[in-house]
């Protein structure tokens, strides 16, 4: 099913990722991964501001209780205030694996992080899933991952959805009454003509949005995996999608332009109609 889609910021990501809508500034946070830089849309007058970074950046996390964000660098899990400027870490989880990243992540009801980590060449399956507790605890929940990417959750918290990008596999694990999860199985397989599995969220009726690396859409999958709809995009490189507004009813779109210099929109902010209605994401509670 074709969608009108419209460009929401014609700043060239080589590597957008990591959408975010924080409800109480009613705007929508992305990264370059790549730049590395931070990027914000204010939906009210669609005003843009950016921040660089100082090291690579896969996505940040607004908190519940006081200001700044948490967000994960290449270095690790790290507390972020943008005005004024600081960064303050928390904890690297693998400082075995200096080649590693943190890549995508999400918050789930509880308000505690699901973080995956990658090889940043993407050349060995070193990347791992974790944990950040609201205490700041940190616990590796599964391991052997190329690319990373996800996660996201069913509307009841009984299953947990995360991707391997690598492997055109995502994954679904179930989750017990303490929102710990149980033995992963295969949920989804990408065909080669879908391109690969990449950043995704849910909606209010369960289903999953997934983005197309390599596919130039975004897709809506039934909680049985079928593919229900599609919405075409004018970048093949398409990397995440978050929910936002006040109706959670606006749909925003990340992309990449690393390795697609021909493609005159690769790496813009894209909004399109979803036509459902997305569920507000916890902050972190830590």
């Amino acid at each position: 099913m074709a969608a009108a889609y419209r460009v929401r910021c014609d700043i060239r990501c080589q590597l957008g990722e990591g959408p975010r809508w924080v409800a109480a500034e009613n705007a929508v946070y992305w990264v370059d991964i790549l730049a590395p830089a931070i990027h914000r849309l204010a939906l009210n007058d669609l005003s843009v501001r950016s921040w660089d970074m100082p090291e690579r950046i896969g996505w940040l996390i607004e908190r519940a209780d006081r200001p700044g964000f948490i967000a994960g660098l290449q270095s690790g899990f790290v507390e972020l205030k943008l005005d004024p400027f600081s960064i303050t870490p928390i904890v690297d989880p693998e400082p075995q694996l200096p080649g590693n990243r943190m890549n995508d992540a999400k918050t789930d009801a509880r308000g505690r992080i699901w973080a995956g980590t990658m090889d940043a060449e993407e050349a060995t399956e070193s990347g791992s899933l974790y944990c950040l507790d609201t205490d700041f605890s940190i616990t590796r929940l599964d391991s052997g991952y190329r690319v990373t990417n996800g996660p996201a959750f069913s509307p009841d918290g009984a299953a947990m959805y995360h991707t391997d990008s690598a492997r055109r596999t995502i994954y679904k694990y179930p989750m017990d009454g303490s929102g710990n999860p149980g033995e992963r199985r295969e949920f989804i397989r990408f065909p080669d003509e879908w391109g690969y599995p990449d950043g995704m969220t849910v909606d209010s009726e369960g289903y999953l949005w997934v983005a197309h690396w390599d596919g130039g859409c975004v897709s809506r999958f039934s909680p049985d995996g079928k593919r229900e709809r599609s919405i075409e995009l004018p970048a093949s490189r398409i990397t995440s999608c978050v929910f936002a507004g006040t109706g959670l009813d606006r749909m925003f779109v990340t992309s990449a332009a690393h390795g697609r210099d021909e493609e005159q929109d690769a790496g813009m902010l894209f909004e399109v109609d979803p036509g459902v209605r997305g569920l507000p994401q916890a902050p972190f509670r830590g």
